[in-house]
């Protein structure tokens, strides 16, 4: 892979896993710039515990789980609640939409299998996959896992279907200082960075709202339509850039960190082209 990244120099969002990433591009012949747009993640313990408490004493029909990360964070809760083994219970009994490869994988490790999943690992795969059961969802209950971002999509289409939705948020991110985002936002209309790389939703969210509140925003797209390429490490994280009204965004099929990096090189040797 040596060289095929030679003379680019890549801006990395993400903190997790920013050290491997950046081996990788480093191995690839790209220089590496560390641009967090994450900001801080914390647990909202209780509100989250609340969330629990009201889904096991309504006992909806279905269950949505958008990421692994955040099946586990509910059991994590539910134990300290003395609730797993009835949460268990609870999903035996249910319906479980699931979206994304990772979370299936967390799913089965609990014994438990959807009967829904996304066809691309997307939020809107999993709208897709679901309307095609043909099941009705008029008066249905749905717990809906989100993890730190909001899905309207996935909610507008279970609001129109009728569904009866309980949102719970294990996680909840808070921006990042302005003066990283504003480093990253200048170092792209600057064209100091030839490529940036996103690996969740919210990193992409806080350099959109950021240069939104500072008048920059087409800007901003202009830069990433024409000389900066934005990447992302799938297409949930992808979701947030197209909304916004860009047409180029280089993604892997699959969402791992490696592919994300050599579906780049792959556009850079003119093989490839943005999803």
């Amino acid at each position: 892979m040596g060289g095929r990244l030679a003379g680019k120099r890549i801006a990395l969002t993400g903190p997790r896993r920013a050290e491997e990433l950046g081996r990788l591009v480093e191995n690839m012949g790209g220089t590496v710039l560390l641009r967090p747009a994450q900001g801080t993640v914390f647990l909202d313990d209780e509100a989250l515990k609340e969330g629990i408490r009201t889904w096991l004493a309504e006992r909806p029909e279905w269950a949505v789980f958008t990421t692994g990360m955040g099946l586990e964070a509910l059991f994590t809760a539910a134990e300290e609640l003395g609730a797993a083994e009835d949460m268990q219970q609870l999903l035996e009994q249910s319906k479980i939409a699931a979206r994304g490869y990772k979370t299936v994988n967390a799913l089965r490790k609990r014994n438990l299998l959807p009967a829904v999943r996304d066809d691309d690992g997307s939020t809107d795969g999993l709208v897709r996959s679901w309307a095609a059961l043909g099941q009705p969802l008029a008066g249905q209950g749905v717990m809906l896992q989100l993890h730190g971002d909001a899905a309207p999509r996935l909610v507008s289409w279970l609001g129109q279907e009728g569904a009866q939705i309980l949102e719970l948020l294990p996680y909840r991110h808070i921006a990042p200082p302005e003066e990283q985002l504003e480093q990253l936002l200048d170092d792209i209309l600057s064209g100091q960075v030839d490529a940036v790389t996103f690996t969740s939703a919210p990193q992409v969210r806080f350099l959109l709202e950021y240069a939104a509140r500072s008048g920059r925003s087409e800007a901003l797209l202009a830069a990433l339509e024409g000389p900066v390429v934005a990447v992302s490490v799938g297409k949930m994280t992808a979701q947030g850039l197209i909304e916004a009204g860009l047409n180029r965004v280089v993604a892997p099929q699959e969402e791992r960190m490696g592919s994300m990096m050599v579906e780049l090189a792959k556009f850079y040797a003119g093989s490839g082209s943005g999803s």
